[in-house]
């Protein structure tokens, strides 16, 4: 039972993009300026053909914990106070999502009372473009 927090009580809050924000650091964020010169056609002078466009779709970035499966009787009986075990050993590496495909892996931190996700590897890119097919 994989569960996202987006849309639920106790939920992330969502920034208008509809992106979680899963990773909250401090008052002001800093976020980091896109590196233009991977963008192909973006450091062009004069416009162009230009890829910037892609720089303002919103993306949905979830974190999963781990999943379960429960019969549909099990499911009406949990109730307030409630365990479901999750299929993830404790201390196994959070599995960050965008679009809900796996693009990195990283581990649960607290900063100013929210809780966050400190990337520890990033998939390769040979790897995602795999998983598509």
């Amino acid at each position: 039972m994989a569960e996202e927090l987006t849309g639920q009580e106790g939920a992330m809050p969502e920034d208008q993009t509809g992106a979680t924000a899963a990773a909250g650091t401090s008052e002001t964020a800093d976020v980091p300026e896109p590196r233009r010169d991977l963008i192909p056609g973006a450091a062009r002078e004069g416009g162009g053909a230009g890829l910037d466009f892609i720089l303002d779709l919103p993306l949905e970035i979830s974190v999963e914990l781990g999943r379960s499966t429960m019969l549909v009787g099990d499911l009406l009986q949990l109730g307030q106070g409630s365990v479901v075990e999750l299929n993830k050993q404790a201390g196994e590496p959070l599995e960050i999502l965008v679009n809900r495909k796996l693009v990195a892996r990283g581990e649960a931190v607290v900063v100013n009372e929210k809780f966050g996700v400190r990337i520890t590897d990033v998939v390769p890119a040979d790897e995602r473009v795999r998983r598509l097919g």
